[in-house]
């Protein structure tokens, strides 16, 4: 298995996993998420981090071709 494919793997779970954390504690409305207290504004940041690991990690496993 190619590097760069599994590391896009990698960030594209870690995208999913930002993204579901980002938008769970935006609707939680300011209260403690997983120990961490955040408020809707602060939960932005790892809602886009998330978005970019995403989809930096789907366009490394498209673009990456399989040489095996």
């Amino acid at each position: 298995m190619n590097l760069k494919r599994t590391f896009g793997a990698i960030l594209t779970i870690l995208g999913i996993v930002g993204v579901i954390w980002g938008a769970y504690a935006f609707l939680a409305g300011g209260d403690s998420v997983g120990g961490v207290s955040v408020n809707q504004f602060s939960a932005a940041v790892p809602f886009v981090v998330g978005l970019i690991f995403l989809f930096t990690g789907i366009s490394l496993v498209k673009a990456t071709k399989d040489t095996a």
